[in-house]
């Protein structure tokens, strides 16, 4: 199944990555964004079946709204990448769950994976050991 997705993460080195890694899947990464405004604007202008979100962004601690507002208003599927995924420990409303960073690409595939089986509805029994799934 392949998917558009967009890269929310102000390291450039882990969105490039990330882009590699999900390309290599067979996946279009629509964009990356180092800051929430930019996200927006590529939400506005774009399709977007998942969002990969990291917490804190180069304008500060904005993941966590950002990611919030995607996955209720323009029906993205979000999941959270960070390393400190206590700051999402009780969940964030709408959105899937978090990746604890630093991750590799086997995680970063199979809880990709699992996002996108959960978006279109099919059955999952179990997410993978590497990602927190909210309730």
């Amino acid at each position: 199944m392949t998917a558009r997705i967009l890269i929310i993460e102000d390291e450039a080195l882990v969105a490039m990555e990330l882009r590699f890694v999900l390309e290599d899947l067979g996946h279009e990464v629509v964009g990356t964004a180092a800051e929430a405004a930019t996200a927006r604007d590529i939400v506005r202008e774009t399709e977007v079946d998942l969002a990969l979100v990291d917490i804190h962004l180069s304008d500060g601690p904005t993941g966590i709204d950002l990611g919030r507002d995607l996955a209720q208003h323009e029906n993205v599927t979000v999941l959270y990448m960070t390393a400190n995924p206590g700051m999402v420990r009780g969940g964030v409303a709408g959105t899937l769950g978090v990746l604890s960073k630093p991750t590799d690409e086997r995680a970063v595939k199979t809880a990709v994976d699992y996002a996108l089986r959960r978006r279109q509805g099919e059955p999952v029994q179990y997410a993978p050991p590497e990602l927190t799934v909210f309730a």
